[in-house]
């Protein structure tokens, strides 16, 4: 498995949502900016990214850790308009 293919399995699950996967196996970065996430706790919205896929990926060996960022599109601006501002 790919990481590109991890990306299309996540882009099934997230099907219009921003999702983004770079880095490589061994130290993959992953971030999903959803609106399905609206309401959720941080655990909460790993748990749908994990089960979308992820979690699959890791406990088969073919990631080896992952840095994982999961958004609202809100809390996307709010970390764009942050990260502008320094």
């Amino acid at each position: 498995m790919s990481l590109i293919e991890i990306q299309q399995q996540l882009q099934q699950v997230f099907h219009g949502d921003e999702v983004s996967v770079s880095g490589d196996l061994k130290h993959a970065q992953v971030r999903v900016i959803s609106e399905q996430f609206s309401g959720l706790r941080p655990v909460q919205k790993q748990q749908l990214v994990y089960a979308a896929g992820l979690g699959e990926a890791i406990s088969s060996g073919v990631i080896h850790a992952v840095q994982l960022q999961t958004l609202t599109p809100a809390e996307w601006l709010q970390a764009q308009k942050f990260n502008s501002s320094i």
